[in-house]
């Protein structure tokens, strides 16, 4: 699988494959949130977020973009707020990671098999990108996919997450519409399909916890032991 990233990138933007450059330019508005944010709580993470786990990893989860107060404040993924409780927890009840969560990046919480990412890897005001930083953010998207040479499956959480990870795959997206416990196979992987695990969807009723261990049992079967 080959990457393209658009002209618009410099390469003074980019740590590594994958990765924007803590102080990556690329999306005005999110440049601006972050420093704003950078000013008000200078101890916070407040840059894009990297990937967690190891590029060998069979299994890649993809969520939307750092919480303002989770993961942008952490700089793991899914770290510091609910959406991260459900998540690690349902990650180690199927093995794919050890350890205990503790809100921290220095809890020792290690992936097994597994590697987190999010389609955009800034914080959105009001957790809302704009489709103009879904598709720059895509980038980095398709670099993680394509340095992660032992992948079989993905995890998408939410809509917006699934159809960026569906053309990352440069598919359409009616080839494998959204859908909760859905699964298609896009080429060599298998892309599972769940709403995101926020504290809204799971208090809502949209998303229970047996309704997300489903996908990942699913995910779990796929890939064997």
């Amino acid at each position: 699988m080959t990457t393209t990233i658009s002209r618009t990138e410099r390469p003074a933007q980019r740590e590594g494959s994958g990765k924007p450059g803590r102080d990556c330019a690329l999306c005005p508005r999110l440049k601006g949130f972050r420093e704003e944010w950078r000013r008000r709580e200078p101890e916070w993470f407040n840059a894009p977020v990297a990937s967690f786990g190891p590029r060998s990893a069979r299994l890649l989860i993809v969520g939307l973009a750092p919480g303002l107060r989770g993961a942008n404040c952490t700089g793991r993924p899914f770290t510091g707020d609910f959406a991260g409780d459900l998540l690690y927890d349902t990650l180690k009840y199927f093995g794919f990671a050890r350890g205990d969560y503790l809100a921290s990046p220095q809890d020792g919480l290690t992936l097994i098999d597994a590697r987190i990412t999010n389609a955009v890897r800034c914080a959105p005001p009001e957790n809302k990108p704009t489709p103009a930083e879904i598709e720059t953010c895509r980038a980095f998207l398709k670099a993680t996919i394509a340095e992660m040479q032992n992948l079989r499956a993905i995890v998408t959480l939410g809509r917006i997450s699934h159809e960026s990870t569906v053309v990352a795959l440069e598919q359409r997206r009616s080839a494998a519409p959204f859908g909760h416990g859905r699964w298609h196979d896009v080429g060599r992987l298998r892309v599972f399909v769940s709403y995101h695990c926020s504290r809204y969807n799971t208090s809502t009723g949209v998303l229970t916890p047996d309704m997300f261990r489903d996908v990942f049992a699913a995910a779990r079967a796929y890939l064997g032991e």
